[in-house]
């Protein structure tokens, strides 16, 4: 083979090169054109969460060691879907409470669901901890809530959510709710030694907005 004819091959190679990467440059660019249009058409935004009320059965702390917290309540959760044209996959849902970043409950286990466009979803746990231990620092915090008569119990809501645009259904995201509730201490409550026995169950009205991240 001459010399002519190895540099005209070559030369071939080069454009036949040239054209793979123009058109996989040419694909990537219509690809991410096309994810950027749905995008700005859709305007995907995550869900919103509301705590609307909080029932307490029973709120005891032990200052004797090992310190620990008893707590059963129920709360009521509200979560609205914002999209107009994004329906909303909720699965893997668990809800506790938590006070001063300190888990105080067991998980409970909320029911999956899917929510339509602008739709609502309501759910009512009981968030149940019996004897939870806690660091004394938590324990001091406990005592001057009790003191004030008022506690802020957050409850925290884990799970997945998936997005679905027509019969398009994307991968799974991980989904971080917290709820801060303002608790009030009953006034028939009994505070002696080192607890608050709750005679009886209180429910408060909340309407307090979540936290939420996705």
């Amino acid at each position: 083979m001459s010399v002519k004819e190895c540099g005209h091959h070559e030369e071939e190679s080069r454009k036949l090169v040239r054209l793979i990467m123009f058109g996989v440059g040419g694909f990537l660019f219509v690809l991410l054109l096309t994810i950027f249009i749905i995008w700005a058409v859709l305007r995907p935004t995550k869900p919103k969460f509301i705590i609307q009320d909080a029932t307490l059965y029973a709120f005891n702390f032990s200052s004797a060691a090992p310190n620990t917290i008893t707590i059963t309540m129920q709360v009521t959760l509200s979560s609205h879907n914002p999209n107009s044209r994004i329906g909303i996959y909720y699965s893997n849902l668990h809800a506790h409470a938590s006070y001063h970043n300190q888990q105080v409950t067991l998980a409970t286990e909320l029911p999956p669901t899917y929510q339509g466009h602008k739709d609502f979803t309501v759910w009512s746990p009981f968030l149940f901890g019996a004897a939870a231990p806690v660091s004394p620092f938590t324990l001091s915090s406990l005592q001057q809530d009790r003191s004030a008569g008022a506690v802020v119990v957050n409850v925290k809501v884990y799970g997945r959510v998936k997005w679905k645009v027509g019969t398009w259904v994307s991968g799974r995201y991980h989904l971080f709710v917290n709820c801060p509730a303002f608790i009030r201490f009953p006034g028939a409550g009994d505070r002696s030694g080192s607890g608050i026995q709750v005679v009886s169950p209180v429910k408060f009205q909340l309407l307090q907005g979540c936290s939420v991240d996705v």
